[in-house]
């Protein structure tokens, strides 16, 4: 595929919906790079900006077109101490590092290795996120007036309803006008997002980080840096395949990795902080009928037309609205069918799922969660295969022979296992072990095949090994210990 074929079709292949997904979440940006912020515990418009350099750099620079990155509450939870203890520009600094961590991370290929997250794992942190969204909203509606709360349902009554008569124009986005108009038009007492603080007036300015070069501060940034990297990434490959399965298209992971990079130096040079994916914005930009970069692109620039230029106005979209489009994508994400499908599907499974979604919820970290569903899922891969592991016995009594064939993978969950099928009761003349179906993979699995064989030869007998793989065969010669020097050569030990 050619340079300008692929131009055109990952920019310019669906504009008109593309420009319309990308200005429902421009509207959706604003509340909660606002209240991004304020968790960090910095101005308004280090959110604001974050969220325009982020959205812009990462249309161009991503692997992934249609998925939204910005600030993020993930992200910004990590930053609380550092500028509480150190101040913004120490922020500044330690995104900046992020963002040469994750270029790092990319050039190295590592991003690629997001598909050893299990399935199982992925729709835990689907079902946490939205579960995660759908709190968010609660501070909006908990104590509010019933005027909210009769917003909030129609706003909902026209996302879901709308769709049935017309999808020419997004359902959220004739939803926030509709809401916007009536609450202007009749004056209605709601929460606004103007109440969720100032926004900034002019544009973003070119700014170095006021720290010193010095030890010192790599000390202080260093640890938040690797760790805003890790859980950016972390929230970054997972949003892109959740996108990928929602329209069915691949994405290159390695080259996200690095436009999260890019994007995450660029965002605090222009007064922003370090950001990712946001599941959220990309489900609604997907669900609006976003598909390319342009999407992407055109969100970030309109977020940036819209508080430098129509502020007033939209300092008077009612909360409500949001909270309507918030929690439809809230429904929309979470895996309903992971419910009903939790009594057919493997045990094991089952429980990575939920011990991934109760950890992420439980704690608001996403990393805690992923990583305790990764660490399950190995153990329980670990458990199944060694399970898979047969010594079979064949005894020639009247030559005292004793021949074994051994089947699967012999590791350090099955090295016990091994070792306890053969028989060392009598005292045989000679054991034959034919490792040719059997893989050896690390040196707990050579330390099984050594206490098999010194067993036998403490008994008197002769242990001939035979049929080992090159690779099986390489690991037990360098780190072997049984005495090897008088087997026969040529596939044999």
């Amino acid at each position: 595929m050619t340079f300008l074929t692929r131009a055109r079709r990952e920019w310019l292949a669906n504009p008109r919906n593309d420009l319309l997904s990308g200005t429902v979440v421009a509207l959706a940006l604003i509340p909660e790079a606002i209240a991004f912020s304020l968790i960090a515990g910095v101005d308004p418009a280090v959110g604001l900006y974050a969220s325009f350099v982020i959205a812009v750099t990462i249309a161009f620079v991503g692997g992934r077109p249609a998925m939204i990155s910005a600030a993020t509450g993930a992200m910004a939870l990590l930053m609380v101490g550092l500028v509480r203890e150190h101040g913004l520009e120490y922020l500044f600094a330690a995104s900046i590092l992020t963002g040469i961590f994750q270029v790092v991370i990319g050039l190295l290929k590592l991003g690629r290795y997001i598909k050893f997250v299990s399935r199982s794992v992925m729709t835990g942190f689907v079902n946490s996120l939205a579960i995660l969204i759908f709190l968010a909203q609660l501070p909006e509606l908990i104590g509010a007036n019933w005027q909210t709360y009769a917003m909030v349902a129609g706003g909902l009554g026209i996302i879901y309803l709308l769709p049935r008569l017309t999808r020419a124009v997004p359902s959220p986005l004739i939803a926030i006008i509709v809401l916007s108009a009536l609450a202007i038009l009749l004056k209605i007492d709601v929460r606004t997002v103007g109440d969720m603080g100032a926004m900034p007036s002019t544009l973003p300015m070119f700014h170095l980080p006021a720290v010193p070069l010095t030890w010192e501060t790599l000390k202080i940034i260093g640890p938040v840096a690797a760790t805003l990297a890790f859980v950016g990434l972390l929230e970054s490959l997972l949003t892109a395949n959740l996108v990928d399965d929602l329209t069915d298209t691949p994405s290159d992971k390695d080259r996200e990795t690095r436009g999260q990079g890019i994007a995450n130096i660029l965002s605090p040079l222009f007064g922003g902080m370090a950001g990712c994916a946001m599941i959220g914005q990309s489900i609604i930009n997907v669900k609006s009928g976003g598909r390319g970069r342009l999407s992407t692109l055109w969100a970030g620039l309109f977020l940036l037309f819209l508080i430098l230029v129509l502020q007033d106005w939209v300092a008077k979209i009612p909360m409500a609205a949001l909270v309507a489009v918030m929690i439809m994508v809230s429904i929309g994400t979470f895996d309903w069918g992971s419910i009903l499908r939790l009594r057919s599907t493997p045990f094991a499974s089952s429980v990575v799922m939920l011990a991934t979604t109760l950890t992420v919820v439980i704690t608001h970290d996403l990393s805690k969660g992923v990583m305790l569903g990764v660490i399950l899922s190995a153990i329980f891969f670990a458990r199944k295969v060694s399970k898979l592991l047969v010594v079979e016995e064949q005894i020639d009594e009247a030559d005292e022979v004793r021949r074994y064939k051994v089947h699967g993978q012999l590791f350090f969950g099955s090295a016990d296992l091994f070792a306890a099928e053969f028989e060392f009761h009598g005292h045989p003349k000679r054991v034959e072990i034919d490792l040719s179906g059997v893989h050896i993979w690390d040196l707990t699995g050579v330390a099984a095949v050594d206490k098999v064989v010194f067993r036998y030869r403490r008994q008197g007998a002769e242990v001939v090994l035979s049929g080992m793989n090159a690779a099986s065969a390489t690991l037990v010669d360098k780190v072997g210990r049984h005495d090897k020097s008088h087997l026969p050569a040529g596939g044999g030990h």
